[in-house]
């Protein structure tokens, strides 16, 4: 034989080469003409129990077959040995060492040392021109200053009767120490409302019971109030101190400067969205919950097992839903105050990165697809089952014209 011949044929004619279903062509020409005569059937047979015993083809990328090169990148640092806890955590990359031995101490049982940044979302909007004048009305019981910023209201709000009316500047502040090496801390509360257009409040500096108070007389002001198993909440601590740089961890959040309400408004406004799109969060996935039958149903009968009505209402509830998404699609964007005040765009960026509204955000969009697939699909059945009901009354009439047809004629017939 030619040497042309020796490179098409293998060495080891009798093994599986790496892809079964492509073979030279001169060696199925070779099998064909040794194998003798046999019926379609006994070859189709034999194909698929090569098929079956031949290995799974895998992943079709290009780098199983060529000799292709990536390099990596230089090793990361090996932090091993700096994470032997059994719950992974950044506290070591705290380099600061009052700020890391005071993220080491802090945990679930230093929460109620600490005052409280809570964050409601209790309906779909608020009447803020309402809101505006009740809040003025209560400046002399509650100490109330009323300012607004676009679309949220601030305002600092003091329950007198539960706390001491005269207390002065210097008691206000109370410093201690969580660890040996840690921080100064202040734990001095002041109380600040930041009440957002879309239906969520920020609470800095509130006992659960004063929360519980002002969310009793919020209730009059809101539009498609939420259900209680549907309301939204988010809990943060707080606490004050200028020994280290201001940050979040494990859900405390570390400021310096207490007075400033604008620092604390630009934080509340990634709160605010962060609790905003948890709502979406809920309302998507409650609904794909709701809507998961319909796809089984297809794949099982080809057609959806529900009536006109159902098919309808199902539509009407996901319309509903994209449109109170996208109505509130301003929620998710950053808000006006940081292009007017540029200084406070880092502060809101960081707490939005710590809150990973922008991930969830795009994971949002994506389940939002699904349910816009999903209306589609209902709205093609609901068009084949039209179609049908049409197509059964033209056969049903062309049926009748036939008999009617008939009966003239054998009328015809027996009268002459």
């Amino acid at each position: 034989m030619s040497s042309d011949h020796d490179d098409t044929i293998p060495l080891l004619s009798d093994s599986i080469p790496e892809n079964p279903i492509r073979l030279p062509e001169q060696e199925l020409q070779r099998k064909e003409s040794a194998q003798p005569a046999v019926s379609k059937n006994s070859q189709a047979n034999r194909s698929i129990s090569k098929i079956n015993q031949s290995p799974k083809i895998g992943l079709q990328r290009t780098s199983r077959t060529t000799q292709k090169l990536k390099l990596l990148p230089e090793d990361p640092p090996n932090l091993a040995d700096e994470n032997d806890e059994e719950v992974y955590s950044q506290v070591t990359r705290i380099k600061d060492t009052p700020a890391r031995k005071d993220a080491e101490t802090l945990g679930k049982s230093q929460r109620d040392l600490l005052p409280r940044v809570t964050a409601y979302c209790t309906c779909g909007s608020y009447k803020m021109k309402d809101l505006l004048r009740w809040l003025k009305d209560r400046k002399r019981i509650h100490n109330t200053n009323p300012k607004l910023f676009d679309e949220c209201l601030y305002t600092p709000f003091t329950y007198k009767d539960w706390r001491s009316e005269h207390v002065s500047q210097d008691d206000q502040h109370h410093f201690i120490r969580l660890a040996d090496e840690g921080g100064e801390i202040d734990i001095g509360k002041r109380n600040d409302i930041f009440i957002f257009e879309y239906g969520v409040i920020i609470m800095w500096g509130y006992t659960p019971k004063e929360e519980a108070a002002f969310l009793e007389d919020l209730a009059k002001f809101e539009s498609e109030k939420l259900s209680a198993e549907d309301i939204q909440v988010e809990e943060f601590n707080y606490y004050i101190t200028k020994s280290y740089q201001p940050r979040i961890y494990n859900d405390f959040i570390t400021i310096r400067d207490d007075s400033n309400y604008m620092l604390k408004l630009s934080i509340s406004h990634a709160l605010a969205q962060s609790v905003k799109i948890s709502l979406f969060e809920e309302l998507v996935d409650n609904t794909i919950e709701d809507t998961e039958d319909i796809p089984q149903q297809i794949a099982q009968t080809g057609k959806v097992e529900m009536t006109k009505d159902e098919i309808m209402k199902s539509i009407g509830e996901l319309f509903i839903l994209r449109i109170n998404i996208n109505l509130h699609g301003s929620v998710l964007d950053s808000p006006e105050l940081m292009w007017a005040e540029p200084h406070l765009e880092p502060i809101y960026q960081a707490t939005r990165g710590y809150l990973e509204i922008n991930q969830r955000v795009e994971l949002l969009n994506q389940r939002l697809e699904v349910i816009s697939d999903l209306l589609q699909m209902l709205k093609e059945q609901l068009g084949h089952s039209h179609e049908e009901n049409l197509e059964f009354i033209v056969v049903v009439l062309v049926a009748v014209e036939v008999l009617v047809s008939i009966i003239n004629i054998m009328i015809d017939i027996l009268t002459y």
